[in-house]
């Protein structure tokens, strides 16, 4: 990325997120993401996506790994993966900029396809589902164009499908594209262990063992447990968990229920194994780390102006 592209983006991004927060466009699977302070770390649940900052600098933490990424570099998650992510430089006068891009597995299964790439491409292992590379002039260019059309509405329903393809193509041509091909060649051990991720997410409050996931996959235990861990850095249990204490989290904020219902609402029996659980993964009881969270987004909002409604 040269300097005049990110100059452009900045003052793209700038204007289509003037609060902190992540911001929808007006182009389907594409949001603008701000914010003016270094934050806290926030546990959260990455799907499949392609993130680039062109202002400050940002680490995601997947189980004791770091991932620190800046300007001309990018992030792709493949497989939704629970990570913890925190911005680390920030200011009101040079705010954190980034832009979010969905991936499709789909569309990089017909991808694949058109270009010829099997399961050879994909390699025959299992690979990290989360990295950072550089960004090359040609995924910038495509970037560039795809945020360029928010200031062109009219635009948007036939060029952003069209640039959207575009970028993933030049993913899939970069130096880590067997990386992100691996979760859509079919019958590969990733895209076996994607589709099992799919049905935990679907599926949170059930409690599936080890076995039941393995037969999803078509693998024995013992390989599934292997390359569930080589792909996401933790076992198949502990995603489940983490999959769990995030949605608990997610509902007690969103719908106010105690922990209590909120622990039965996402698959535990014992509210007090519920908050031990939870205590070890987020610092703090339930309820206290609940309020210390809705605190931080009133002070948020009172630093924007605005009010909670």
């Amino acid at each position: 990325m040269d300097e005049f592209q990110r100059k452009e983006l900045i003052e793209l991004i700038d204007r289509y997120s003037r609060e902190d927060g992540i911001h929808d466009t007006g182009i389907p699977g594409v949001r603008c993401i701000r914010s003016s302070s270094p934050s806290m770390k926030m546990p959260v649940v990455y799907n499949p996506s392609f993130c680039v900052i062109v202002q400050g600098k940002k680490e995601v933490m997947l189980e004791g790994e770091i991932y620190r990424y800046e300007p001309s570099e990018y992030l792709v998650v493949s497989v939704s993966l629970p990570a913890t992510g925190q911005v680390t430089e920030a200011s009101p006068e040079r705010p954190y900029l980034s832009l979010q891009i969905d991936i499709d597995p789909g569309q990089i299964s017909e991808l694949i396809t058109q270009m010829g790439r099997g399961p050879a491409h994909a390699g025959g292992g299992v690979a990290r589902g989360l990295f950072v590379d550089k960004l090359d002039g040609a995924l910038t260019d495509a970037v560039l164009r795809l945020v360029r059309l928010l200031d062109a509405p009219g635009d948007v329903p036939l060029v952003a499908p069209m640039i959207m393809r575009e970028v993933c193509y030049r993913l899939l041509s970069g130096a880590q594209g067997k990386r992100i091909a691996q979760i859509a060649v079919n019958g590969s051990h990733a895209e076996r262990i994607a589709k099992v991720i799919q049905t935990l997410k679907e599926n949170i409050p059930e409690a599936m063992r080890i076995e039941d996931m393995a037969e999803l996959a078509y693998m024995s235990p013992s390989s599934f447990h292997y390359h569930f861990k080589e792909m996401t850095a933790m076992s198949p249990l502990q995603y489940r968990k983490h999959l769990r204490l995030l949605e608990a989290r997610r509902i007690m904020l969103s719908e106010g229920l105690s922990a209590e219902n909120a622990a039965h609402r996402v698959g535990y029996k014992s509210p007090s194994h519920f908050s031990r659980e939870y205590t070890r993964m987020f610092g703090a009881p339930p309820a206290r780390d609940v309020e210390a969270l809705r605190g931080t987004v009133l002070a948020g909002l009172a630093r924007a102006g605005l009010s909670a409604k």
